[in-house]
């Protein structure tokens, strides 16, 4: 029997923008019985221009995964393409539409050998936790950040930074080819969780407090509880799009044994 099993929901909330050009999606995958992918995308480029973005990410990672095979590729080789692919996908639609069209993206396969293998690009994170505590989270590919690991910024400073949306790794970008970071953690068990979400979320909660919404509710709870936060805390400014997708891995049910004696009929 397997040590755990999977609870998972998306959310989003359009802030207070005109338009929802964030995306997320849950799939599983047809050729490999046991995987399942988190998407999830924040579109950029004015107009329809960024939710065509974001559209196109979750359509060609579920492309990828519907084709995928553990027996011919690896998870990370399948992330790397999608990204490649949905960057020249992007641009291309650039042109043919005449807009600048960019997204950022964050994926997550959980496999059946119990590990966890995700990719990003952009600002949009992925959390990982054990129980209610916080164990990483993805680093931005944002102009603070490089700031940040040359020592010129604290992360306090970074935060609320006048450059702090400013991207220096985006898929559809026309000046430099985007690179995916992957990560993994391997030994996963019942308690760890997953959060992917858009800057328009993780700008408002420490890590302690996504921890414990996650542990302490089920993906839809939890859902409802962090957007509304995020909403409240945004309060008085012009708020982005908040998008997050939850996967937790919770103990399965015990198997309910009946050992009522039923009365035999006697045979004549």
């Amino acid at each position: 029997m397997s040590q755990y099993k999977i609870e998972a929901g998306t959310a989003q909330h359009i802030g207070d923008r005109s338009e929802q050009q964030d995306r997320a999606a849950l799939f599983s995958a047809p050729k490999a019985p046991g995987y399942m992918m988190a998407v999830l995308a924040d579109g950029m480029g004015g107009r329809s221009g960024g939710a065509m973005a974001a559209e196109q990410v979750i359509r060609t990672a579920k492309q990828n995964f519907d084709l995928f095979s553990p027996q011919t590729e690896t998870v990370e080789e399948m992330l790397k393409v999608i990204a490649h692919e949905v960057h020249t996908l992007i641009k291309l639609t650039g042109f043919s539409a005449e807009k600048q069209p960019h997204s950022t993206m964050v994926v997550l396969v959980i496999t059946p050998e119990k590990s966890a293998i995700w990719a990003h690009v952009g600002d949009s994170r992925l959390y990982r936790f054990n129980g209610p505590n916080f164990a990483e989270h993805t680093i931005d590919h944002s102009y603070v950040e490089q700031m940040i690991s040359k020592g010129k910024l604290t992360r306090s400073e970074a935060k609320n930074h006048k450059l702090a949306n400013i991207l220096v790794n985006v898929l559809g970008s026309s000046s430099t080819e985007p690179f995916a970071t992957i990560g993994r953690h391997d030994g996963l068990k019942s308690g760890d969780s997953f959060l992917l979400c858009s800057d328009g979320l993780w700008h408002y909660f420490s890590d302690a407090e996504l921890g414990a919404a996650l542990a302490m509710n089920s993906p839809r709870q939890a859902s409802e509880m962090l957007i509304k936060k995020a909403r409240e805390r945004a309060a008085g400014t012009v708020a982005d799009n908040c998008t997050l997708v939850i996967v937790k891995l919770v103990t399965p049910p015990q198997e309910q044994r009946n050992y009522t004696a039923s009365k035999m009929g006697r045979a004549i």
